[in-house]
Parts: structure tokens; sequence; C-alpha cells
């Protein structure tokens, strides 16, 4: 992959206010190799692209900006595309509204790894922040990043099992698994318009463990509000719990052509079909009896029957009566 020893994916879109100290956190990493830093820049409508050029002026051996004609309208496919794009043996990434705050991040996650080839990534602690880039100090806010809240090996099993993730996506350094094309890995945009995280991980961690360092390197800007733009702000907006059990049959689906199906994906795809069940029989609407026959046909018919001939309707009554039985 030419002389590029890691390439950072760096995506933004309407980042005015945080996107050059989130730009030149990268610029300013201090390596024995050298790296890249490939800008998916997805049409902003703000000062973005401005921003991006001058300090891109300043680091012409390092920055590769790369301005969309139009909005891709799935951030996914930003990402996608962007990381199509890399050239290095490792891959890091970082959104345009976060950033690194140790020098030595990359530097220190690449020996790591190559000091550990069992390892196909590592990732490490990060502090959260508000919007005007303070320390988050509320407990019932912190909570959040409990999801990432793990020391040292992280494994495949760990991820279907804990509840937990390896490492917020700023966190992550990994070895460049895409030239291989051992898997159809554009699922990434195809599976969900926002959330990427999760998929990367899960393309890692069948292919390899995970480890996470106990450092602090990066700062994860955490806004949650009505008029945000970012992911936090606009999930106030959607079903998430829909959103997630359309995600989890999508990456199933993904995970049985690629690696094969386990136990726990019927355990999985019977609790995310009581979950649109319970859903539909609270509000009996359109949008969530299309819910719950989703579910069914590939979650049940297919995962937990193993393509028998079931019933919808009889297959719910059964479930409702044992639950009111459990009740008892």
């Amino acid at each position: 992959m030419d002389d590029i020893k890691l390439s950072v994916i760096f995506i933004t879109y309407n980042h005015e206010k945080y996107v050059e100290k989130a730009l030149r956190s990268v610029c300013e990493q201090v390596t024995d190799f050298p790296f890249e830093v490939v800008v998916g820049e997805d049409c902003s409508t703000d000062s973005t692209r401005e921003i991006l050029r001058r300090v891109a002026d300043d680091h012409p051996d390092k920055v590769r900006l790369l301005f969309r004609e139009k909005n891709f309208g799935r951030p996914t496919l930003n990402v996608y595309n962007t990381t199509m794009e890399c050239r290095g043996e490792y891959l890091a990434y970082l959104e345009g509204d976060d950033y690194w705050t140790d020098k030595n991040k990359l530097q220190k996650q690449v020996t790591f790894l190559e000091e550990h080839p069992e390892y196909i990534a590592c990732t490490h602690d990060c502090m959260m922040i508000d919007e005007n880039g303070n320390e988050i100090t509320d407990e019932a806010m912190l909570k959040v990043g409990d999801l990432y809240k793990w020391s040292g090996k992280f494994t495949y099993d760990d991820y279907k099992h804990s509840g937990k993730w390896p490492g917020h996506y700023a966190s992550v350094v990994s070895r460049n698994i895409y030239p291989a094309a051992k898997y159809d890995y554009t699922i990434l945009y195809r599976a969900h318009d926002f959330v990427d995280d999760a998929i990367i991980l899960l393309f890692l961690l069948i292919q390899g463990d995970i480890y996470r360092l106990d450092d602090v390197m990066s700062a994860w800007r955490y806004v949650r509000k009505d008029t945000g733009s970012n992911w936090n702000s606009l999930s106030m907006k959607r079903n998430l719990i829909r959103d997630d059990c359309y995600l989890n049959t999508t990456m199933t689906k993904w995970v049985e052509e690629a690696v094969g199906l386990t136990d726990h994906a019927a355990i999985r795809c019977k609790k995310d079909f009581l979950t649109a069940l319970n859903m539909y029989l609270h509000k009996p609407d359109k949008e969530n009896r299309k819910f719950v026959r989703d579910m069914f046909e590939y979650n049940i018919r297919h995962v937990v029957m193993h393509d028998k001939n079931v019933k919808l309707f009889s297959y719910s009554v059964k479930c409702i009566v044992c639950k009111l039985f459990d009740k008892q």
C-alpha cells in the first residue's frame, strides 16, 4: 500500500465549530511512520470546507480532501467510500466534532498491534465533553459511556453477550481488512443510514480479538438536544427500539452468510420479535403491524424455527400465553 503505514478515516459534515480542532489533533500526531488523513466531507452547508482547506494547506503531505459533489444522504455511505480510498496498513477513525487528546495515540496503538499480531485492533478509554468542550461530570450522562467500559481483551463472544463495545469510534485503530475483500463490506452503509461503528466492530471481531488500552486518548463530544444535527440529537426523533431491531436483523443476515449463526442468534432474534409484538399490542397501528411481520419472517420463521411452516398468529398467541403464565 505505497509507503503509508496508517490511514485516518476523517468524516465530517457541518462541523465548522469543531472541525479545525479535530483535524489538527490528527495532523499533529507524532509517529515514526508515514500516515495520511483521508477526509470525507459530505457537502456541508456551512464553512467546514474552507476550514478544511486551510488546515490541509498547512499539512499538504498528510491530508487528502474528498469533497462530495452532493450530500450522500447516508453518513454511513460517506464512511464506506472514504474507507475504500485508504491506502494504509492500519486504519484509524475520527468524526469532525470529536478530537484526539494524546499526540502519541497513533504511535502507541500501532506499536501495540505490531507487537501483538494476535489482535486485529486496539482501542482506548476516552473522555466525554459537551458542545462547548467542557468535560462532562454529570453522572447520568456519563452512564452513556458505560457502553465502552472495558479493559483488556475483547472477543466476538463478548460482543454478542456482554452488552458492551470494545471502544468508542474515535478510539479504534485496526488492521486494514478491506483490500482482501474477504466479505461483502457494503453492508456498512446498507444496514443503517447513521450507525456504522457497530458494524465496523462486527467486521473486526469475526476476524480477530480487540484489545482495549486504559489510556485516555480522545474526547467524545456528547450532545443531545432538539436542535442538534449529530446522531445523539437526531436519535431523539426516531424510534430507537425499532431501529435497533431492524439493524440487528440486517446484521444477523450478514453474519449468517459470512460465517454462519450460533445458538445465540436464535435467542437474540426471538427477543427482537417479542419486542415488536409488545409494541404492536400496545399500539396496533400500521407501522407496528409491519414491524412485527418483518421480525417474524426472518427472526422467527427462519432463525428460530429453521424455516418450518409456522404462522404469525399462532406463534404470537403462544408467546402471549407463555408470558401470561410466567407472570403467575
